[in-house]
């Protein structure tokens, strides 16, 4: 009997992007037929949560299958050391390193954000090219820099390539799927766009059509539809080179986004409370779907509770691999074919750290147990109780109600918190 040939994984990863900025999510005003078609043939996840607001600390999740702060990131890598808020653990094990034991070629393009220099660039953590961006936010998309500097690069090589950043990533996956057409050899690619994060930064055209067709809306909320339309038109020529290349029907495709959206730029994160920087629903809980042909479902949809810690172990096990980590995450493999999912109740975990004023380079957490919530979205608020089957938007605080149920969940959190300070979040 001939061995069933592993599939290419493909994850793309955007930033900032809206629960319901998604035309497939009943949104009116947007149209993302790259990403809806994504849904058509694919699964959609309802309750799928990042495990933090912010962007470094969830790509931490991806990438090692932990919460955040057990791997030295509950806030955001930044150049300036002052206003840093996490290390990467470099004795961590990332997923590229552990999907190279199956025979994965494995590359980056786009967005890495978990370290600025050795021993935490990316080809030093499993992927044999990276093609991308090194820091957290572009402060033009055309231009790409940050703070004055240049972070784009080919591997470790400092590169200034033309044109913008979107349709850049795009074009170099495009390529890579291309690259790949005729090797037996899977792939692994992990395609993180910067976009929709601002500053928004469509390119005009885009940004004129909106206009023409959606004149009775805010100028700044039409800017946001055209960035997020300029996206998806780049996740629609990558689909499309998978598809002519002949790799589509054996290719995992993960899409989702690394937190909420930026509500000051007019996301749209439906009915969920708040959005990026806040512990509530509409900071944690982002579209999601997965495609992988002949295995998953058409138009089917989960409304299981996963998060991005769920991505790694997932992936081992639909890559062959041996579970042999200490995650906190755990593989929904089996829900992706339409099995059962074991239905125990477990604790999702959720940290930020930043400093500021309002932060004061504290952290701020959640836990999430059964249908029950506690929170605090700033370091100087108290906590708050809330009971997401009987008010999924958050509406009515239940910590003077259930002051039992709030300390059960207070010391379950406090034990993450302890798991959490094990590990340093500052280089030495």
């Amino acid at each position: 009997m001939l061995k069933e040939k592993k599939p290419n994984i493909l994850l793309i990863l955007t930033d900032d992007q809206g629960y319901e900025d998604v035309s497939f999510a009943g949104t009116k005003d947007l149209n993302t037929p790259a990403i809806d078609a994504l849904r058509e043939e694919g699964m959609r996840f309802t309750y799928f949560y990042t495990n933090s607001p912010v962007c470094a600390p969830t790509r931490a999740s991806i990438m090692t299958g932990k919460n955040p702060d057990r791997v030295g990131v509950p806030g955001l890598i930044r150049t300036n050391p002052k206003n840093n808020w996490g290390f990467l653990d470099p004795t961590v094990i990332l997923l590229p390193k552990r999907l190279k034991e199956a025979g994965y070629h494995t590359a980056h393009i786009g967005k890495w954000n978990l370290g600025l220099s050795s021993p935490n660039l990316p080809n030093q953590k499993g992927f044999d090219l990276f093609h991308g961006w090194l820091e957290d936010m572009m402060e033009d998309y055309v231009i790409k820099r940050r703070v004055g500097q240049n972070f784009m690069r080919l591997n470790e090589k400092e590169i200034d390539p033309v044109g913008h950043a979107t349709d850049l990533f795009s074009k170099w996956a495009a390529d890579y799927i291309q690259s790949r057409k005729n090797i037996e050899e899977p792939f692994f690619l992990y395609l993180a766009y910067n976009a929709p994060h601002f500053p928004v930064q469509p390119p005009e055209a885009y940004y004129q059509r909106v206009l023409k067709r959606e004149p009775n809306i805010p100028k700044k909320r039409a800017k946001l539809i055209a960035f997020i339309e300029h996206l998806d038109e780049g996740i629609g020529k990558v689909i499309k080179s998978l598809k002519e290349s002949g790799q589509y029907e054996n290719t995992v495709i993960i899409f989702t986004s690394d937190n909420g959206g930026h509500l000051p730029s007019l996301a749209n994160n439906g009915l969920l409370r708040d959005g990026k920087q806040s512990m509530y629903e509409g900071g944690l809980r982002v579209p999601t779907v997965m495609v992988w042909p002949n295995k998953i479902e058409k138009g089917s949809t989960t409304n299981q509770v996963n998060a991005t810690v769920d991505i790694y172990p997932t992936l081992l096990s639909i890559a062959g691999l041996e579970n042999k980590d200490s995650f906190d995450g755990r593989s929904f493999h089996s829900t992706l074919l339409g099995r059962e999912q074991p239905s125990e109740e477990r604790e999702l975990y959720f940290v930020r750290r930043e400093g500021g004023l309002r932060y004061g380079g504290k952290a701020y957490h959640a836990l999430r147990a059964g249908d029950w919530k506690l929170l605090q979205s700033s370091p100087y608020q108290p906590l708050e109780l809330y009971n997401l089957k009987n008010d999924p938007y958050e509406k009515n605080n239940l910590i003077a109600v259930y002051p039992e149920k709030a300390e059960e969940l207070n010391k379950k959190l406090r034990r993450h918190i302890q798991e959490g300070g094990k590990t340093p979040w500052q280089r030495k």
